[in-house]
C-alpha cells in the first residue's frame, strides 16, 4: 500500500512542476498571445488582469473603466456566457513589426470587434482605444481619390 501512496504522490508532484510556467501575468510571447490574454481575462471578468495587457494611457484606462463597470452591472447569466465563451480570431493583420490589427470575436456573442496590439519595449500590449476609434472596416485600405477642384 506505500507503494501505491509514494507513486501517486511522485505522480502528483510531477504534475504540478510540469505545469509551473515560467511566464510571467502580462508576459505574452507574440502578439496573438497578448490579444488572447487579454480577451480571455476580459471575458471572464478579470479586469485587473486584463489591465496588465493593456497598453497604459488615460484613454485606455477609461475605455477599460468603462467595459469594467458594464461587466459588473450584467446579469449572471451574461457573466457565465462570457466566461464560457471561446475566442474566434478571425483575422491577423501585421501593419508593421510592431503594430498588428487583430479582428475577432467570442462564441457567447459573436460580435466581430477589432484590437489593435503594440509591441513597447519588447512587450506586446493592447491598444484598446483602437477598438472604439477606428474605422469600421480595418481590413481593407481606401484610395484616396484625386481632388478635382484644384
Amino acid at each position: 500500500m506505500n507503494r501505491y501512496r509514494l507513486i501517486f504522490l511522485s505522480l502528483l508532484f510531477l504534475s504540478f512542476a510540469c505545469n509551473n510556467e515560467d511566464k510571467q501575468p502580462g508576459q505574452s510571447e507574440n502578439n496573438i498571445d497578448a490579444a488572447r490574454n487579454f480577451i480571455r481575462a476580459a471575458l471572464d471578468g478579470k479586469f485587473s488582469e486584463a489591465r496588465i495587457y493593456l497598453l497604459p494611457d488615460s484613454i485606455n484606462t477609461n475605455w477599460m473603466d468603462v467595459a469594467e463597470r458594464s461587466y459588473e452591472k450584467a446579469d449572471p447569466a451574461t457573466k457565465d456566457g462570457y466566461r464560457g465563451a471561446s475566442i474566434n480570431i478571425h483575422l491577423v493583420k501585421p501593419v508593421n513589426d510592431s503594430t498588428t490589427v487583430i479582428i475577432f470575436s467570442n462564441s457567447f456573442k459573436n460580435d466581430h470587434d477589432t484590437l489593435k496590439v503594440l509591441k513597447v519595449n519588447g512587450q506586446w500590449l493592447v491598444d484598446l482605444k483602437y477598438l472604439y476609434e477606428h474605422d469600421e472596416d480595418t481590413t481593407t485600405f481606401k484610395t484616396l481619390n484625386k481632388d478635382s477642384l484644384r
